[in-house]
């Protein structure tokens, strides 16, 4: 019986997921495209994006629970950063943070039809994982924008992980450098809807775990890596209560 829901949800995701997702992605980056051309970027990344990761999600059959959002200050600047299981957590975030941010997301992206358009109306930065000093200029120019509430969003693993990774500390020197608190955000079970390194789609139930901002007054360049522990340990502790 397994089995033959199995296959029948696969034919599903052929003829239902794969082009409702399609449909929505071209439809959404028309309109985040239409919106930022005019002037409005933030808004066009909230409204835009958020249509698109709710229906996506939606068609999957999944459900997304969300808790902590009431330790988000309204109107501040965060520098906000999660673990990364699944390709799933990108429709997770768009979705259901409801704060007006911008990705730090790697340049390949840039080059992906209709996303990868949008994302650079809508001032999302790409950078260079390859190349050390083009990431950090990237980084460096983006500064300007992250301000009056507008959050910058990193995956420090830089990729996905089915177990969390070890992050770098772009994120980190940023938050220093800007004077800016860090949101740690955990996403869990996204893995268990499209698997790492996977397109193959199983509905599910993800979580969105929002956690008390780092206030980054006492860092500073030379203890930067406990900063990068701290936020770390925050993430990975909803992990293994559930055993990951």
């Amino acid at each position: 019986m397994k089995r033959i829901l199995g296959f029948l949800f696969f034919i599903y995701q052929l003829v239902v997921i794969f082009p409702v997702f399609g449909i929505a992605t071209a439809i959404c980056g028309f309109i985040a495209v239409s919106i930022s051309v005019l002037g409005y970027p933030s808004f066009a990344s909230q409204f835009a994006g958020s249509i698109w990761g709710r229906v996506s999600v939606w068609v999957t059959l999944s459900r997304i629970s969300v808790s902590g959002r009431e330790k988000i200050k309204e109107g501040q600047s965060y520098v906000i950063v999660a673990n990364h299981p699944s390709a799933f957590d990108i429709l997770v975030v768009y979705g259901w943070i409801g704060l007006d941010f911008k990705w730090v997301i790697k340049k390949e992206v840039r080059k992906y039809p209709i996303l990868g358009y949008s994302c650079h109306k809508m001032g999302h930065v790409f950078v260079d994982r390859s190349n050390t000093d083009a990431a950090i200029k990237s980084l460096q120019s983006a500064k300007s924008r992250i301000r009056d509430g507008v959050s910058i969003f990193f995956f420090p693993e830089g990729t996905r992980h089915k177990e969390i990774g070890q992050f770098k500390k772009g994120a980190f020197r940023m938050a220093l450098d800007l004077e800016l608190p860090i949101l740690p955000v955990t996403i869990r079970d996204s893995e268990k809807i499209i698997p790492s390194k996977s397109i193959k789609v199983r509905p599910g139930h993800a979580e969105m775990i929002f956690h008390d901002p780092i206030e980054t007054s006492d860092y500073n360049h030379e203890n930067l890596r406990e900063l990068v522990e701290k936020s770390h340990d925050i993430i990975m502790a909803p992990l293994k209560k559930s055993g990951k």
